[in-house]
Order: structure tokens, then C-alpha cells, then sequence
């Protein structure tokens, strides 16, 4: 070895120091392997990451060694690369190193080295373990996770479909060689990723070293930073080691020494070996969910938190322990969540659910059967136990659940005597005050919450005071930097979460940064709702004075950017608004002593709010050196005028901090609604918090009794339900403790106190003042309060001060209310307090409480005695964070007016059942007048001001189940626009209607109902049109009339002047149909979805490939003959309705027009694809952002799926993912080049990539010989059976045909009438079909008519044509029986049966042979239709349903326009088989009265028995009288020649004209010969605005129902209605 001998640690594992840890040790590696483990061949194995940066240097070092040695003894240096990536520990990962082994002569005496991450150490060790039964292997980790884990104790192993490290051995390295200079190559989350091992191991065994990494986070991290082999290979020797390599090294070694103890004790893992797994018993199940994306130590990281979290709800781990641990892993950049943006913006995040989680965790060595095993901290540095821990599911549920509810009771522990954790106002005052100054200060009683931690962390990254721990945590010791501090390095802004007392004492803490630096600034930032919170008057104080301050978004609200100067705060005379938040004044009185000149605030802008909590930074101060002066008044009276000296602040040896006084409100409040007892230590009347006056103040007025000391508060409830309105409380004091209040005074219903009660309000009337502030809050506290109260019943008015609360008896209350937090700490506490008197209650957003407590809901159960479970909040599935609302929350449309809202609207909610609001409609029945008078008396201003609290009560009062037509100018108020765009983002869709300007325009020019605008229509349209997109979620083009007959037939079965028969389109065509689909796919009522798209079943879509849709849409039916959606290819739609010859982006007003001309003839679901031109298709490579608005605009259109390619920027796909609702993504990849390789890791990864991004994955390669369609086999095999997401694998090319005949899912086909193929090889579906059947996948089937006499019976015609349309070779046959004989069972009963129609005579007697009747059967009590089906326990069960009600029922639907079912009133004639299906038809309909008329009227008594009283059946004696009111609705059921409209004809029923008495109606004649029977004859006579439907029509319409209930697939019904109409008319 040529180079300087390194300097080493050496760790003994196992009795043997084979642990070698040092810098830059290539050449001693190198050196010693070939010295001391002889061998004939070294192979080393690496990834080809790895080298990339080090194969080279091991190469030049094994040959330099090798080259001393002679020729002919001279050993084989092999290499061997891997691709990189968990894909390649594999069964078949493992193969291919053993076969380059076996093809390379190596012997039992091969040495292999392992180089790279924990997969190379892991596949590679076992391959050692199993060649040959057994050879050398030395470790050579290039990760921090591998060093310090996964190469020390030989644990080796491979994945399986099945999971992780399932197959593998235990086989002990010779050598582990720690060369911490590889760690300078690896990307920072890499080690960052490595150092939650680090701090996992120190977590569980040493407190010391987990110190050292709490405070040195910095210094250890930029070890890594430095490029040492540049500079002669520093760190090699002690001599050359810079201090933070030595500090990281020392790290390493640390953490491999305890895990090298640990195995030495229990190498096989039986017990102590154990404790290693902390964090993994969850975090495991956290990553195997989330991998590859989530990288292993940050899901272990997580896991830590929660398991720790376990601990401290077993009482047997602190918070203090917790908080510093979380502190720790953060300071390293790692999710201690799974809200963590990282993990929550991830597709996979929403299948991180509870069951699945403890799913997971069932297969975990450590479990002892199904008892769950986790290792539970006691301390930092020590565990419970040596060994895991068992851990009940509820216990370990209750953790990781996002919700809590509190099971209503008496607290157990009773009398309460307990501490709240420290005042965070003044733990928040004492660290900035330690920081800055000289000294040592050690702070007892720290509330340890995410406030804190977010203080700590900006006095950190500020250079200004260093942190260290005692007392097991319970001291926090603070090294002041007395004033000096430092911009935060370049880039690095100060991220403070929603912590609005960190964000205002830091914005004045910043302006004491010095520097001569021009520019120099440091930025403080924070969450979305921080950004909204105001510090205007502070900033407006601090640039009066000098200091230069800048917004670097929205005025008024963070983020700010504050340049530090030579001179720092300059100081002075500064002037300051106090009217909004104490905060302020106490930001300027921290900072004041380090100011250049003597501050003197002066307080300005009205009353000053929250003056105790000034009071208290005064005080605080004091103990810190500085002494406040506030003037006076010649009276004495204090002036708002405080006097602040310069100096340092300096630090007392120690300074407790006081319990929390705004916490202590809510177990006092748990007494006060429980009538028990509870005793708060810590807080009395000496406090110099505010809210500690609650007791007396609010509580005892309410009937509770209250003992207060200096330092103790005790308060008993009276009896549960008997608690006090307080009538008026002034809270300004106690600001923060309103919420308690006000969840105190919901179940106050006894009179308030003598002297309390308010004049001209109920006696249960509480009414709060002196809280405005809380409306800046962490959230709108005061909104919130009222809409959550709301839920519970609770009545509330909003005050411009405050609030009423109007008390409510506790059994009144609402149970099963759901709080929404709205991320606010004392929001979901004071629900909390609520919740034990009300059963079911769930609080949301559990883990707000972290901000002041974050063991409330432990304490609640430990130390007060409630007991809480963990609930799971159920979102619409999917594979990301995706907005979703509840089914059921209303739609707001807004758009111009005339756009058609109000009709579109009042389709929607006739379509979902819900109620329709025109929000002009409410306005004027509220302010009594039109809009356009309201306009005229009080001006355009006045009206938008109206209209917006209109907005704002709609909002609140029609949550659910409702369609509200807005104003077209609501947008004109951009409150309004936010309080829209709120609603859009988090409780219901804003449907943007849109229409022609033209023809508004049109519309406009003849409405006079409202007010002109007093501009051009145009230019309010070009102004408003950007606002409507902004506020909306959805959108909605209006097409307010219903395509003509020339354009798509829309008879939906009736007659017209002749006996022709028209076409009938599929139900819900049209402008109502496209309706009620868009509105049910956006609200999650019924998602639009394939449903073939699911195990054991085959879908299909069309590829459209024509450049303009419009001149196809006639031919609709016949192209999307058998698929289960339409693939809109937009990349090759063009406006000149030419082909695309060149990559192009589409206009997208022209997609738009496009898909809502294809929406106004299908229902079938739409694949939005924008193919790219490396992937086959017509769309420029490099236009992201046009793709992806040309993506959201899919979306707001309501397409059900996207297809996105997986080469689209992933942070695109993600946030597409996050919009995305009820549709669903296709996330794809295309090989054109021929060169993909379905068995190679690369399409493993594709997969797992689309896996993770999409809901569908589509992977398409190119055929080059049949094998490829085999290797596409054998691919989608190898992912195994286990539930998966559906996968659509196909290869293109004539030799890929056979792929696409085998592929399930989504196979996309294309049709004979289509202008080209989307793709070569492309088949249709009826080809594929044909060719299922030719490979035996498609067995022939025989279906059948039972009944007689059925000799001229259509439905052969019908269901034969449909096969054959479809390709499918099945027959349909006659099978005339008298009864039902051994004929038709022996049918029924063949392998070979597919199902059968029944007619007369065998409606009721075939039932006896069937298995199952459907529901409506039953009702019905007759079967028309038989499907065979596959039993629960898998065997064939036949399956009898009735599909004529189901016809009968759509033709009164899509006919009956302009009349409500519940007022109208139908007729059935006959009283046979079918009409017991028309009764039932026209009850599931809604008609609320139904007539029966028979010739022979027993039958119609009987008849009327059958069925419930509810149908509300007459009988009736003749058919010229109607009691109740003459029939909407008309169905005959008896052959057309036994009615007639000539009285001279005898034995025939007479039809009277009085049965169409109505101006319109539908009326169906079930008899289809002849086409006009003298029903529909005399219909048309009588009143042709009656809707007329055939007999035909309805036979047709039941055929499809039964066709598609037998085969899965729609029916060619232009195809169909062909081939019937030319037998019919012979």
C-alpha cells in the first residue's frame, strides 16, 4: 500500500475487530483484503450509481496491489454491475449475479465484496450465503443507512411479491470497511435518510450521544459538504481531520458500536436484538406503502414519532422525551409525519390508512401470534423493556389515527388534581429573552409543543444562543448569545409553520441582525393560513423607525424580508398600532434593550387588546434585567406609553416558567360540564396570565364553585345539565379562552345570575365581547365556533365584538357531530370538552393540539380518566391527497348571466334529488324588492355588499343536498371570490356555466328582469372570465336546448305523425342526460366510472382518431359498439378538421367545444389523452404547461379519466393528482424504439413509478416476435395475484395483436369506420372477441325465450344481431313449452347456458327453479329474465330479475317533462304479469297515486293485494272517471285487439278520449303489433302533446337491459333497431 497508513476505528463485532471506520481508505480496503482473505477470484459487485463515483479507484487500487504480485499467483480481479434499486433484490436479481459467477469459473474460495447502498449489501451478502453453499463476503456501505444498519450483523436477504427481506440468511461479513468519504458523494437527503438510524440508536441507548446530535445538527451535516479528496485526502489521518469530520465520525462509529453490542448479545435476533426495530414496527408499514418514493429512514423516522407517541399514551415516555425527539429527527430534514408535505402530496399517501397500516404490521417478526410487538422508549437513551414490547391494536389505532372521539362519562379519576404543561406565552418570551442574552440560563417547566420547537429552531438557524438538555430532558439550558446574531445562509428562509407568537416576536428579533453585507436578509415564512394572519402595524411600526422591511407576497401578512444593517434596530421614538394583537407591543419590548437608541413606545389606534399579556412581557423581562417604565398621567393614571433602556438582558442561573393558564380552561371546564371536581396546580390568583382569572369570571358565574389560592385553582360543576347562561362576559382579558366559554354556555340553559341577565334576550342567552382578535388567529375563531356549534344544533349570532350563544338541553344536542379544527390547538380541545357529554362526537385534525399540548388526548385519558379511540376519517379512494368532498355538499354555479345556470341547475338537482336555490331569488325575498329596484335605490356598491352576505349565508345554511344558482356578478367582490374559492377548495364544487358570448349576448338583448350593466356585455365578459375560472372548481358548457333530431334522433321511443318508429337513443342522452352524469361524477354521488374495470372482468375503449368529432357523432353508437369508454385523442384533434401532420398544441377552446359535442350523444365514460411525439402521438415533447391546463381542463369538464404520461414532470402529475376528485389517472408509458424489455428492472420501475402516480397503469411496448408478447406475460404474472392496481400491458406492431387479445383491462380498440388506427396492431373489439373465442377464452353460449306462443317473438332478432354486432358467439334461441317442463331444465341447467328470456305463461312458474330473485323481482313476484352467476362460495347460481318494470320505468322518465312525479297520477290497464311490473315501474317513478283498471275487476282486487299499501292503487270500475284527478301517466298491458275506439266494436275495451285529459303526459301501449294501436291512435287524436311510446320501444329497451345483464356490454342499439325494424315492417 503506497499511501499514508490510514488513521482507523476499529469496533469488535462478535468477538472479531472486522469493523475498520475511517476517511479515504480505497487503497487500505484494497490492501488488506488481498493480505489477509486469500482467495483465487475477487469480484466485486456494484450498482452502476455507485460506479459511476468509485469503481475506478477500486479498480486502480486492486490492480496496484495485484501488480506486486507474480503473474502466475496472481488472483482474478472481477467486477460486476447491478442496475440500482430495491427492483434488483430479487429472486431474479439474485440469479444473475449467481449466473455471472457460474459463467466466470468462481469457487468455493471466492471472495465477493459488496459495494453500495443496503440493497447491494443485502442481495450480495446473500448470494455469499447460498453460493456454493457458503463463501467470503466483505461490506463496503457507501450509504450512511448502510453503514450504520443494514452491513453490521449480517442480516441478509431479498424481496418477494409477497414483501420485504422475506427470503434471505444470516451470514457474517470477514470485513466491514466504513469509508466516511463516500458520504460527500451521496445527495443530502441520502444521509439525511442514513441519520434517523443514527438517532434511533442513540433514541433507545445512549442520552449523550443523542445529545450531541439534538445541538450539533449543523456541524454534523456539513461533514458531508466538503469535497476532502481535493484536498490530499483529508481525513485519512487525525492530523488532516477537519473538527466536523471528526464530530461525524465519531457520530458513525457511535452508532454502529451500539449495534455491534447489541448483536454480539443476540446475533440471531431473539430479544434484545429487538430494540434496533424502533420506529420500524409502524415505520415499516408506513414503507411499504410508500416505497420507492419514501426512502427508508424517513418512514422509520416517522415511525419513531409514532411509536414514541405509544409510549407516552402507555404513560411510561414523557412529552419532554418526545419533543426532543422529534426536534432531532427534524433538525435532519426528515418527516416526522405523515401530513409531512413530502409524504402527504404523494398519490400513495391516501392508502396510509389505519386497517391497512395494522394490516401490515401483522407480519413483523417481533409479533408473538397476532399480538402486535413495538419498542417502547422510557427515556431518551433507555427502554422499557430489553425487548419489544407487546402493543394492543386499539392502543397502537388510537395513536395513528388522524381523529379522536371521546367516549362521553364521568372523569375516573375524579377528584382531578394535575399540572398543564408551560404557558406557551411565556416559554415562547423566556427563549427569546435566554437567546439574547449573556449567560447561562436553565428553563424549568418549557412547554416542549410545536411552537416552541419552531422558536428554538429560528434562534438557531439565527446563530443567536445554543440549546442543551438536563434533568432527562426536563431542563432546556439556553448559552445566550447576548444580542449577536446572523443572516441564515444563502437561500435558507426561517419556515414558522402557523405559529403566530414565533412570527411576531421574530419579525422585531430580526431586525438586531448586523451585517455590512449589502442585501443581507433574512426571510421568515410560513403556512398558508400564516400567510393570511396579519402583522401589518407591526411591520408599518418597525419601517416608521428605520428598518427596512419588505412584503414578499401579500401585503400586511408574511412572508417578510427584513435586511439586516451595520447599526441593527435602530430604535427611538416608535409609534405602533395595539388594536389587533398584543403581540405586537411585546414583539418591539423584547428587542428594545439591543436597540441603537432608547425606545419609546407609544401605543396609538384605539384600545389596547390583551393587556395582561403586555403585562407579562414586562415582567418576564425583569427577571432578565431589563425594568419597563410606563408613563403616567397627572392622576396616576398609566399612560400607553412604555420607556425601554439599552443594555443586555442577563440571564438568570434558572427561570421557571408558569403553567399554561389558557390550557388549565379545559379540564376545569371537563369539571364545570361533569359535574365533578378537578384542581389545576400551578395556576392561581398570583398568575400573571390572564385566562387564569376563568375560573372566577366565567366559571362560577355559570353555577360552578370555585376555590382559588396563589397557586392552585380548584372548580366543581353543579349536576350534569345545570350550568348557567353567564348572560354578558367581557373575555378581552382572557381572549384565547373564549372557545371553552363558549362550548360551556351551548348546555347552559338555567337562568344566568341575578344582575347578569340581558335585557330583550332569551334567559339561555351568553353573550361574549371583547374578542375581534380571535378573528386573526390561527383560524377565524369566532366563524368557526359558530359553524362547528351549528353541527350540535347549537344556535349562535355573530357580533361585530363577539358572540351569542343560545344554551341547549345536553340531550337536544346533535350526537355524531364531526369538528372540523381548522388546524387550531384550542379549537379541537374545546370540542374536546364538549364531546364528554355528547356522544359520537369526532374531532378532526387530532395532532393540532401539538401547538400547546401535545398529550392532551393521553392526559385526557391518563390523568383525567376519559377514555378516547382513534377514528379514521374516510376519503374517496384513490392514489393521492386528492380533493374530495362529501357526496352529499352542495354545488354553486356561478357564470355571465344568461349563461343558463338556473336552467342547468334545476336540471342537476331534479337529477340528484336535491333542492334548487337561485341566490337572486333569496335576495329579493329577503330585502323585499327586485334586484334591479334594489340597484336603482341604493347603487351598485350597496348591492354587491347585500349580495356577498347573501353568498356568505348560503354558504353556511345550504351545506348539503343543494344546487345554488349565483349571481353572475358575485364575482365582481374579491371577498366574494375568496369566500368561493374556500368553499372550492375544501367543501364542495363551484361549477363555472359556460356559454357562448354570443348567444348571451342574444339572450341579454331581450331580458329585462334585472339591471342594465351599463357597459358592453362583451367587456363585462372579457373582465369576468378570468374571476369564474379562478373561483371554480368545475366547468360546465351550457347547451340549453336539446340537440335536434337531424343532429341525433331524441324520440326516446314515441310517435310522431305516422306509424314510423324512431331510434331510440341510450338513456340519458341528450342535455338532461349530460347532466345528471356530470353532476353525479363531480359530487362522488355516482363517479362515471367503467365499471369493467376490475378483477376478472374486461374493458375496452375506443380511440377516437378523427380531427374533428362533430360529422362522427351520428356514428357514435355503432363505433363505441361493446367498450366502456371513449379515448378522446386531443392530440390529434385539429380546428382545420385535417389530419395533424406535425406536433401541435390544440386550441383549447376548441377541446372544449369538442367534448361537450361529445358529451351532448354518450354517457360513456371519456380517456383524456394528449399522447406525446416521443410516445407515438402528436403532441410537442416540451409543452408542459400547455399540457397540463389542456389536463385541468379535462378535469373541470368532468372527464373520468386522464392519461398521463409518466414522463410529464412528476410534480405536475402530483399536483394534477391533488385536483383530480372522482376521475381517475391513467398513468402510462410508451416504447416505440422496440427496445423495452418487459423482464428488465427498467420496466419494473416504469411500473412501480405509474403505480404510484396513477389509478390505472398502462405500459405499452413494441412486439418484435412473439416472445415479447410471452415476456409481457410473464411480467404481469410476476407481480403476483395480490390486490394491485389494474394494469393495461400490451405490445404495438402486427406481432403485438396477441397481447392485446389477452390484456383485461382497458384494451384500446379501434373500429372499421374510424379514419386510422390510434396505434399499429390496434383490433377491434369485435376481432378481439372472435379471437378470445378461438384461444378458448370466450366459450359459446346459448341463451333462450321461454314461454308461448313465441313464434314471432322479436327478441331472437334482437339478440342475435347484437352478438354477431359484437362478435361474441353466442346464440339465441326459441324454446316454446307449454310449461315448464324437463325441457327447460335441462336447459337451464347445461354448462353451456347463458341465460333466457321468460314470457307467458312461465313469469311465475319458472321461479321455483331459480336460485335468487333480484329485489325487484320479488316485488314484482315475476321474472322475466334469468342470468346465471357465480355464487359466494363460487359455484353457479341462477339469478331471476324482471327488466320490463326497468323499461317501462325509463320511458316515464326520459318522457315525463314538466310534471312532478309526486303530484301526478298514472293508469295501468290489465291485470296480468306486465301490469304488475307497470305497477311497480310507476311507484319507483314516484307517481303518488296509481289507477288499476281489469274488465274483470277480481283479478285487479287481487292484484292490488299483492302489493303494498304505500303504491297507493284504486281500483277502478270504468274508465271515463277519475276521483282523484285525471292520470299523467297511461300504460296498457292487454293485447291492442282487445281495445278499440269504436263503440259499435262488441267484445273489445272501449277507450274513452277523458283519459287524455290532461294537457300532456306519456302514455305506453306494451302491445307492439300493431305499431299504432288504438291507444297511441287515439293519443295522438286527442292531444298530441301526449308522448306516445310503442310497444317496440319498450321491447327493444328491456332486450338491452337483458342483453347487458347477460354480457356485461351495452347493446349496438342503432345496429339492433336496424335489423328489427326490417323483420318488423315484412
Amino acid at each position: 500500500m503506497t499511501d499514508s497508513q490510514p488513521d482507523l476505528y476499529k469496533v469488535s463485532i462478535l468477538g472479531k475487530e472486522s469493523i475498520h471506520c475511517g476517511f479515504h481508505l480505497i487503497p487500505y480496503i484494497a490492501h488488506t483484503v488481498l493480505t489477509t482473505l486469500s482467495s483465487s477470484t475477487y469480484v466485486l459487485v456494484t450498482d452502476t450509481r455507485v460506479a459511476k463515483f468509485h469503481l475506478g479507484a477500486f479498480q486502480a487500487a486492486f490492480d496496484a496491489e495485484l501488480s506486486s504480485i507474480p503473474v502466475e499467483k496472481r488472483p482474478r480481479f472481477l467486477s460486476h454491475l447491478i442496475p440500482p434499486g430495491e427492483t434488483s433484490k430479487s429472486r431474479e436479481g439474485k440469479a444473475e449475479i449467481e449466473d455471472f459467477l457460474l459463467a466466470n469459473a468462481c469457487t468455493r474460495d471466492t471472495l465477493i465484496l459488496a459495494l453500495g447502498g443496503g440493497v447491494v449489501g443485502d442481495l450480495v451478502g446473500f448470494v455469499a450465503a447460498t453460493f456454493m453453499r457458503g463463501v467470503r463476503f466483505v461490506q463496503i456501505p457507501t450509504t450512511l443507512l448502510a453503514m450504520v444498519d443494514s452491513s453490521v450483523g449480517g442480516k441478509t436477504a431479498i424481496d418477494t411479491p409477497h414483501g420485504k427481506n422475506l427470503l434471505g440468511a444470516f451470514w457474517q461479513p470477514e470485513y466491514i470497511f466504513i469509508d466516511a468519504a463516500f458520504l460527500e458523494t451521496l445527495p443530502l437527503r441520502e444521509f439525511s435518510n442514513g441519520m434517523a438510524e443514527v438517532v434511533k440508536t442513540a433514541a433507545i441507548w445512549d442520552e449523550n450521544e443523542f445529545a450531541t446530535l439534538e445541538s450539533r445538527a449543523v456541524d454534523i451535516t456539513s461533514a458531508i459538504q466538503i469535497e476532502s479528496a481535493k484536498n490530499s485526502h483529508a481525513g485519512r489521518t487525525v492530523s488532516t481531520r477537519s473538527e466536523s469530520q471528526k464530530l461525524l465520525l465519531s457520530v458513525i462509529v457511535g452508532s454502529i458500536s451500539v449495534k455491534a453490542h447489541i448483536v454480539t448479545i443476540d446475533e440471531r435476533e431473539t430479544g434484545l436484538r429487538n430494540l434496533v426495530n424502533f420506529g420500524h414496527t409502524i415505520g415499516h408499514a408506513i414503507e411499504a406503502v410508500l416505497t420507492p418514493t419514501m426512502l427508508h429512514g424517513e418512514c422509520v423516522s416517522v415511525g419513531m414519532i409514532f411509536e414514541a407517541e405509544v409510549a407516552r399514551q402507555m404513560g411510561v415516555l414523557n412529552q419532554v422525551a418526545v419533543g426532543r425527539l422529534s426536534r432531532c429527527l427534524k433538525a435532519y430534514n426528515l418527516p416526522i409525519s405523515v401530513t409531512d408535505s413530502r409524504i402527504a402530496s404523494l398519490p400513495a399517501a391516501r392508502q396510509l390508512t389505519v386497517d391497512r397500516l395494522l394490516d401490515i404490521m401483522k407480519v413483523d417478526k417481533k409479533n408473538s401470534g397476532t399480538v402486535k410487538k413495538i419498542v417502547i422508549l422510557s427515556r431518551i437513551g433507555a427502554t422499557y423493556e430489553q425487548k419489544a414490547t407487546a402493543v394492543s391494536d386499539q392502543r397502537i389505532r388510537n395513536v395513528i389515527s388522524e381523529a379522536v372521539t371521546v367516549i362521553p362519562g364521568l372523569p375516573r379519576n375524579a377528584p382531578v388534581k394535575m399540572a398543564t404543561p408551560g404557558s406557551k406565552s411565556i416559554s415562547n418570551r423566556a427563549l427569546v429573552l435566554a437567546a439574547l442574552g449573556q449567560g447561562t440560563c436553565r428553563l424549568k417547566n418549557l412547554l416542549h409543543s410545536d411552537d416552541t420547537q419552531v422558536m428554538m429552531q429560528a434562534l438557531i438557524d439565527l446563530q443567536g444562543a445554543t440549546f442543551s438538555w438536563e434533568d432527562n430532558g426536563d431542563t432546556l439550558v439556553v448559552q445566550g448569545g447576548g444580542g449577536a446574531l446572523a443572516v441564515p445562509p444563502n437561500g435558507k428562509e426561517i419556515y414558522l409553520q402557523n405559529a403566530g407568537t414565533a412570527a411576531r416576536f421574530l419579525t422585531t428579533v430580526c431586525t438586531l441582525v448586523k451585517s455590512d453585507q449589502k442585501g443581507a436578509a433574512t426571510v421568515i415564512t410560513g403556512n398558508a393560513r400564516m400567510k393570511q394572519r396579519p402583522c401589518g402595524p407591526l411591520v408599518d411600526a418597525l419601517r416608521a423607525s428605520g428598518n427596512p422591511i419588505e412584503y414578499r407576497e401579500s401585503v400586511g401578512s408574511l412572508p417578510l424580508s427584513i435586511t439586516a444593517t451595520p447599526a441593527g434596530m435602530h430604535g427611538g421614538h416608535i409609534r405602533l398600532a395595539a388594536s389587533i394583537s398584543s403581540q405586537y407591543v411585546s414583539s418591539i419590548l423584547l428587542c428594545a434593550p439591543y436597540a441603537t437608541l432608547p425606545v419609546v413606545l407609544e401605543l396609538v389606534g384605539g384600545q389596547v387588546i390583551s393587556q395582561p399579556y403586555i403585562d407579562m412581557t414586562i415582567g418576564v423581562m425583569k427577571s432578565f434585567g431589563i425594568n419597563v417604565t410606563r408613563d403616567v398621567d397627572a392622576s396616576g393614571k398609566p399612560l400607553d406609553v412604555y420607556r425601554i433602556p439599552t443594555g443586555p438582558y442577563r440571564n438568570p442561573p434558572q427561570f421557571t416558567i408558569e403553567s399554561d393558564a389558557s390550557s388549565a380552561t379545559y379540564p376545569l371546564a371537563i369539571a364545570a360540564i361533569t359535574g365533578t371536581t378537578c384542581t389545576i396546580t400551578g395556576i392561581g390568583a398570583a398568575s400573571v396570565q390572564g385566562d387564569a382569572g376563568f375560573a372566577k369570571q366565567v366559571l362560577e358565574p355559570m353555577g360552578c364553585k370555585v376555590v382559588q389560592t396563589e397557586d392552585e385553582t380548584t372548580v366543581t360543576g353543579p349536576p350534569i345539565g345545570q350550568l348557567r347562561a353567564i348572560g354578558y362576559v367581557d373575555m378581552e382579558p382572557m381572549t384565547d379562552a373564549f372557545l371553552t366559554a363558549s362550548v360551556l354556555a351551548a348546555v347552559a340553559t338555567r337562568d344566568s345570575l341575578p344582575g347578569r341577565a340581558l335585557t330583550g334576550a332569551p334567559a339561555n342567552t351568553t353573550r361574549i365581547l371583547g374578542i375581534a382578535n380571535q378573528r386573526v388567529k390561527e383560524c377565524n375563531r369566532i366563524k368557526a365556533m359558530i359553524d362547528e356549534l351549528a353541527k350540535f344544533g347549537v344556535q349562535t349570532k355573530e357580533l361585530d365584538d363577539g358572540l351569542e350563544i343560545y344554551g341547549k338541553q345536553i340531550e337536544g344536542l346533535n350526537h355524531g357531530a364531526s369538528v372540523d379544527c381548522y388546524d387550531d390547538h384550542r379549537v379541537a380541545m374545546a370540542f374536546s370538552v364538549l364531546s364528554t357529554v355528547v356522544a359520537g362526537t369526532i374531532i378532526e385534525e387530532k395532532r393540532c393540539v401539538a401547538k400547546t399540548w401535545p398529550n392532551w388526548w393521553d392526559d385526557l385519558e391518563n390523568k383525567i380518566g376519559l377514555s378516547t379511540e382513534g377514528v379514521e376519517l374516510h376519503s374517496s379512494a384513490g392514489p393521492s391527497t386528492s380533493r374530495s368532498y362529501e357526496p352529499e355538499a352542495s354545488v354553486f354555479l356561478t357564470g355571465m348571466r344568461g349563461a343558463g345556470k338556473t336552467f342547468i341547475g334545476t336540471l342537476a338537482a331534479e337529477a340528484l334529488g336535491w333542492e334548487f336555490t337561485d341566490a337572486d331569488a333569496v335576495f329579493e325575498s329577503k330585502h323585499g324588492m327586485l334586484v334591479s329596484e334594489f340597484v336603482r335605490d341604493n347603487g351598485w356598491a350597496a348591492f354587491r355588499d347585500a349580495e356577498e352576505a347573501v353568498l356568505n349565508d348560503l354558504i353556511l345554511t345550504r351545506r348539503k343536498k343543494h344546487i345554488v344558482s349565483l349571481g353572475g356578478g358575485i364575482v365582481e367582490t374579491p371577498s366574494a371570490r375568496e369566500a368561493l374559492k374556500k368553499y372550492a377548495k375544501a367543501q364542495g364544487p363551484v361549477v363555472h356555466v359556460v356559454r357562448d358570448i354570443d348567444e348571451i349576448v342574444q339572450y341579454l338583448g331581450t331580458e329585462t328582469s334585472r339591471p342594465a350593466y351599463g357597459e358592453a356585455i362583451e367587456d363585462v365578459f372579457r373582465r369576468r372570465q378570468p374571476w369564474y375560472a379562478e373561483v371554480s372548481s368545475h366547468e360546465f358548457i351550457s347547451h340549453t336546448q336539446p340537440a335536434t333530431p337531424s343532429q341525433h334522433p331524441k324520440s326516446n321511443g314515441h310517435v310522431g305523425g305516422t306509424a314510423k318508429v324512431d331510434p331510440i337513443l341510450p338513456a340519458g342522452s341528450g342535455v338532461e342526460g349530460e347532466v345528471k352524469r356530470y353532476f353525479e361524477h363531480i359530487t362522488g354521488l355516482h363517479p362515471n366510472l367503467a365499471p369493467n374495470v376490475q378483477p376478472d372482468k374486461r374493458s375496452y375503449f375506443l380511440s377516437l382518431t378523427f380531427p374533428d368529432l362533430t360529422p362522427a357523432l351520428p356514428l357514435l353508437d355503432q363505433l363505441t359498439t361493446g367498450v366502456d369508454a371513449i379515448e378522446v385523442r386531443a392530440d390529434l384533434l385539429s380546428t382545420s378538421g385535417l389530419p395533424v401532420t406535425h406536433p401541435t398544441v390544440p386550441p383549447r377552446a376548441y377541446i372544449a367545444t369538442q367534448l361537450a359535442a361529445l358529451r351532448q350523444i354518450t354517457r360513456l365514460p371519456i380517456v383524456f389523452t394528449l399522447r406525446t411525439a416521443s410516445q407515438g402521438g402528436m403532441y410537442p415533447d416540451s409543452a408542459h404547461s400547455e399540457a397540463f391546463d389542456l389536463f385541468d381542463l379535462a378535469l373541470r369538464l368532468g372527464c373520468e379519466y386522464i392519461d398521463l404520461e409518466v414522463s410529464w414532470p412528476e410534480e405536475r402529475i402530483r399536483e394534477l393528482n391533488s385536483r383530480k376528485g372522482n376521475s381517475q389517472v391513467i398513468a402510462s408509458w410508451h416504447d416505440w424504439s422496440g427496445q423495452m424489455k418487459w423482464l428488465s428492472s427498467d420496466v419494473n420501475q416504469k411500473y412501480k413509478l405509474a403505480a404510484e402516480l396513477g389509478d390505472i397503469v398502462k405500459i405499452v411496448g413494441t412486439a418484435i416476435d412473439l416472445g415479447d408478447n410471452i415476456d409481457l406475460h410473464l411480467f404481469v404474472r410476476s407481480l403476483g395475484k395480490a390486490p394491485r392496481k389494474p394494469l393495461l400491458a400490451i405490445n404495438m406492431g402486427e406481432q403485438g395483436k396477441l397481447s392485446r387479445v389477452l390484456n383485461s383491462t382497458f384494451s384500446p380498440v379501434t373500429h372499421p369506420l374510424l379514419p386510422s388506427r390510434a396505434a399499429p396492431g390496434q383490433l377491434s373489439f369485435a376481432e378481439i372477441q372472435q379471437a378470445l373465442h378461438l384461444i378458448g377464452q370466450l366459450p359459446k353460449q346459448r341463451f333462450y325465450l321461454f314461454g308461448t306462443p313465441i313464434s314471432h317473438s322479436m327478441s331472437p332478432t334482437i339478440h342475435n344481431t347484437a352478438f354477431s354486432a359484437l362478435g361474441l358467439p353466442h346464440r339465441y334461441v326459441l324454446m316454446e313449452t307449454e310449461s315448464v317442463d324437463d325441457t327447460v331444465r335441462t336447459a337451464i341447467m347445461a354448462p353451456d347456458f347463458g341465460g333466457a328470456s321468460v314470457t307467458i305463461p312461465h313469469k311465475l312458474a319458472i321461479i321455483p327453479l331459480l336460485d335468487r330473485l333480484s329485489e325487484e323481482a320479488q316485488a314484482i313476484g315475476a321474472v322475466n329474465t334469468i342470468i346465471p352467476r357465480k355464487g359466494s362460495d363460487g359455484a353457479r347460481e341462477l339469478w331471476g330479475d324482471n327488466t320490463d318494470w326497468a323499461a317501462i320505468h325509463h320511458m316515464v322518465a326520459s318522457n315525463l317533462k314538466g310534471i312532478s312525479p309526486t303530484n301526478a297520477k298514472g293508469l295501468v290497464i290489465g291485470a296480468g304479469g306486465t301490469a304488475r311490473a307497470a305497477l311497480y315501474a310507476l311507484h319507483r317513478a314516484g307517481i303518488c297515486a296509481i289507477y288499476l283498471f281489469n274488465r274483470t275487476q277480481s283479478s285487479a282486487r287481487i292484484l292490488v293485494d299483492s302489493f303494498p299499501a304505500a303504491y297507493n292503487i284504486h281500483v277502478l270500475d270504468n274508465l271515463d272517471a277519475f276521483p282523484n284527478g285525471a292520470p299523467s301517466v297511461i300504460v296498457s298491458t292487454v293485447p291492442a285487439s282487445a281495445t278499440t275506439t269504436d263503440s259499435s266494436v262488441k267484445n273489445a275495451l272501449l277507450l274513452p278520449a277523458s283519459m287524455f285529459a290532461l294537457p300532456q303526459g306519456v302514455v305506453i301501449d306494451m302491445a307492439y303489433k300493431p305499431s299504432v294501436t288504438p291507444l297511441l291512435s287515439l293519443a295522438r287524436t286527442v292531444n298530441s302533446a301526449w308522448i306516445a311510446v310503442t310497444g317496440l320501444s319498450v321491447l327493444l329497451e328491456q332486450g338491452y337491459r337483458q342483453f347487458e345483464t347477460w354480457t356485461g356490454r351495452r347493446a349496438p342499439r342503432t345496429i339492433v333497431e336496424k335489423e328489427v325494424m326490417a323483420k318488423y315492417l315484412l
